[in-house]
């Protein structure tokens, strides 16, 4: 972050200075005590479970310069309070203080902002993004999935006067959050990817989870690009709200950004041609599923509307890999059984997407998977479930482990969709997975985890392949 006085952060939040007003914060912006840094900004929020005002003495103590609080904070020495910044709602301040700094940031011209969001797919798409714009300028972008009012602002706040691209994904449970969030970081460039099932039970229908997806497009910057997936008819609509042009990606022939000739290959990791007009390039991806192609044409359309050109993208698109853990993340153990886990997340799309790259990727061998429950999905839930088990079956997926009761509809689906018996079987929780797997796996197996992460399963992604460096 740039460097800011007590006074300065006081005036931007709309808080009141305890202590020195000229003490300055040259460190970056943490949440996290035990991430404490000389001269950095702790902030103090509160939660169900944990204070940040309880850490915030020690937090000085490490070397915090300011900490932006709700209340005055006692220091751990008992001569006052700590030095801070004080405000009625340390969050609503956190973004404001972003949203500030941003616009000092942007004062230049410089700084260009891309924002990715998306029922599935905006992390990859977002790390896609960090790598092609990385090598064309300084980048910043999001750790893991920062794409909150707490994680986004977080994120802007640590470019810098050099950042060239700042790279954000918005996430939503609700409507009016991304609104909330594109006003602390207007998009020159936004992508929209999918309007998908994720999240349902808290939208309350499909159609409500588009119009919160196209808070993005109303909340571009004025002649801001918006990057619109023409496979999505209710993405490609969105193009009626664009404040400036609109880029549109896609397999079909209406798309100004596209892949053509898509192959995958028996790794389960898409080829394509890239086309924009009348210039062609080959891609060849690293990453796992062919579900990654549309995110690949998101990212190489949010570069071409930054200018970067067409060769270079695809090529950098060839480079790059997955960033985050737990996303279709293939690791190949001593011990002859892969494992791909993508078990940060799950809705039925993403799940639909992961049962096929398995499918691909098991051919000549037996094929495990291993899923959990998809949350979130309201009165859809139990269709939604039966609906992914027959799926299985029909993928012909040697063995299901389904992992919790709120993922039985997954297990009865797979029952009634074929004569399944030892096939399909219903654990009670990761422990009883991991039992399994390490009394039934045998080499040559490929092993897919998969649920949403409130789940836990990707605590037994992680036992799969500990001390073993994932592809």
């Amino acid at each position: 972050m740039i460097d800011l006085t007590a006074a300065e952060v006081a005036t931007m939040t709309g808080g009141r200075v305890v202590g020195d007003p000229d003490r300055t914060v040259t460190g970056p912006v943490v949440t996290d005590s035990r991430k404490v840094t000389p001269g950095c900004l702790f902030v103090a929020l509160g939660g169900d479970h944990v204070d940040g005002h309880d850490f915030a003495a020690r937090a000085v103590a490490d070397g915090a310069a300011v900490v932006l609080a709700a209340r005055e904070v006692p220091a751990a020495d008992g001569s006052g309070p700590v030095p801070s910044v004080v405000v009625p709602d340390v969050t609503q301040a956190l973004g404001d203080l972003a949203r500030e700094v941003l616009s000092r940031l942007r004062g230049d011209g410089s700084l260009q902002v891309v924002a990715v969001t998306g029922s599935v797919g905006k992390t990859t798409t977002k790390d896609l993004l960090a790598q092609l714009l990385g090598e064309h300028g300084e980048t910043v972008w999001p750790e893991a999935s920062f794409n909150n009012e707490i994680g986004l602002p977080l994120t802007v706040l640590r470019a810098e006067a050099t950042t060239r691209y700042l790279v954000l994904e918005m996430g939503a449970s609700g409507p009016g959050h991304i609104d909330y969030l594109t006003a602390i970081a207007a998009p020159d460039v936004a992508a929209v990817l999918v309007v998908g099932s994720a999240h349902l039970g808290e939208f309350g229908g499909i159609e409500a989870v588009a119009r919160a997806k196209a808070e993005i497009v109303a909340g571009l910057v004025p002649g801001g690009t918006a990057v619109l997936n023409a496979d999505d008819g209710r993405v490609a609509a969105m193009a009626t709200q664009a404040p400036g042009p609109v880029l549109t990606f896609g397999a079909g022939a209406d798309a100004r950004v596209r892949a053509e000739e898509i192959r995958v290959d028996a790794s389960s990791c898409a080829s394509f041609d890239l086309v924009v007009g009348e210039e062609r390039h080959p891609v060849a991806l690293q990453l796992v599923g062919e579900h990654h192609v549309h995110n690949a044409l998101a990212a190489a359309a949010a570069c071409l509307a930054l200018g970067l050109p067409l060769d270079a993208i695809a090529t950098r698109l060839g480079r790059a890999t997955a960033l985050s853990p737990h996303r279709m993340q293939v690791t190949e153990r001593p011990d002859g059984v892969t494992v791909i886990d993508d078990s940060y997340n799950a809705n039925p799309d993403s799940m639909r997407a992961a049962l096929k790259a398995l499918a691909v990727r098991s051919r000549g061998r037996r094929s495990i998977a291993v899923l959990g429950a998809m949350l979130e999905l309201g009165e859809d839930s139990l269709r939604a479930h039966d609906e992914i088990g027959r799926l299985a079956v029909r993928l012909d997926v040697s063995r299901l482990v389904v992992v919790g009761e709120e993922a039985r509809a997954l297990h009865l689906g797979a029952l009634q969709e074929g004569s399944w018996g030892e096939e399909s079987r219903l654990v009670p929780d990761v422990e009883a997975a991991a039992a399994w797997l390490e009394a039934e796996l045998e080499p040559g197996d490929v092993v897919l985890v998969k649920s949403s992460h409130g789940a836990g399963l990707w605590q037994l992604g992680e036992r799969l392949t500990a001390e073993v460096r994932p592809r």
